[in-house]
């Protein structure tokens, strides 16, 4: 068993690698931090009356003692659900001090020698953190809206070619740290404007859909236009996608290359049997009949037709904080372990 540490512990994607790292075969957590208003206690106490995954708070870390985020941790790998003020630097000093950092934070995606971590989609840039210059290393976790939108994009790319992408998001609460009883200001309402969101979506796209050439990531010839807009739903991003092809594929052969898409032959312990999954009923998915298919571990992909203006155009459904955040970084490390480096 290896074990493990979680930075940022008490958030809502904190919560969900805690409940996610139950019973792992692979991984054992021995370390938990967080702020220092929570240092010194026990996760049972401080979760009290914030725990929102499952019904309570998991027995197998209710008496463990919460550390300070920034003290010296006795394990060599950590998964990061720290927010992005304080990510970048303190995940930089655990890279240099030797940990394997796993990290969900913005802070270090668009570096030229940090990987974004989605394992079926850039499997090949993992092997870039032995370039960091660290004795430990950073992989990142892209954006949870743009996780399930390259997750389906990746095979179609690869099939046809992209050429342009246009998408208009549908965000859910907890994407922005709100678990529990929604804020007034969402009920009833859409905000169109998520600070930061587009251009993430548009520069990760491009990044994940890349190559590494001579040591160096090439970013993807892809003109990609996002807009996103926060709702009030708990959990999952639905998506609706526009795609523009160098050679035009039929609504058929879109549907077959993502239900044949399946890249990865090592077996994972968190390896979704299948990433995409395609609905054919015209009113699916929905964000709460269908975040959890293959365990909140998939994007669900719905409505695929011809488009008019682009080529194709389909809905995209993925959870945001376990395949979007906590679940997929599990995954990358799991990919990580096999590889030989952790």
């Amino acid at each position: 068993m290896i074990k493990v540490g979680i930075l940022g512990a008490t958030g809502a994607v904190g919560q969900q690698f805690v409940h996610l790292l139950e019973n792992h075969p692979w991984f054992e957590v021995a370390w938990l931090g967080a702020s220092e208003q929570s240092a010194g206690k026990t996760y049972g106490d401080v979760m009290k009356e914030r725990w929102v995954v499952t019904d309570s708070v998991p027995e197998y870390v209710r008496d463990m003692e919460v550390h300070r985020c920034g003290e010296e941790i006795p394990v060599d790998v950590l998964f990061s659900a720290l927010p992005s003020s304080i990510a970048g630097p303190m995940e930089t000093m655990y890279a240099e001090q030797g940990k394997k950092v796993f990290s969900n934070a913005s802070s270090h995606r668009m570096d030229h020698k940090v990987p974004m971590g989605i394992a079926e989609v850039s499997y090949d840039h993992f092997d870039m953190v032995k370039n960091q210059g660290t004795p430990g290393f950073i992989i990142t976790k892209p954006n949870c809206s743009t996780t399930h939108m390259v997750l389906a994009l990746k095979p179609l790319h690869e099939a046809f070619g992209i050429e342009k992408v246009s998408v208009v998001t549908m965000q859910a609460l907890s994407g922005a740290g709100i678990v529990g009883e929604i804020p007034e200001k969402y009920q009833d309402n859409v905000v169109p404007y998520i600070g930061g969101e587009e251009e993430k979506m548009v520069e990760e796209t491009r990044k994940l859909l890349g190559n590494v050439e001579n040591g160096e990531f090439v970013n993807a010839d892809i003109d990609v236009s996002a807009s996103c807009n926060r709702v009030a739903v708990t959990d999952g991003h639905l998506e609706a996608v526009s795609v523009s092809f160098r050679n035009k594929p039929s609504v058929e052969d879109v549907k077959k290359v993502l239900q044949e898409f399946n890249p990865l032959e090592e077996d994972l312990p968190s390896k979704p049997k299948h990433p995409i999954v395609v609905m054919e009923e015209e009113n699916r998915p929905q964000t709460k009949l269908d975040r959890m298919v293959e365990h909140g571990m998939a994007s669900v992909v719905g409505r695929i037709r011809e488009d008019n203006v682009f080529d194709i155009k389909f809905i995209v459904l993925g959870h945001n904080t376990i395949r979007g955040a906590a679940g997929g970084s599990i995954l990358s490390a799991e990919l990580m372990k096999t590889k030989g480096l952790l």
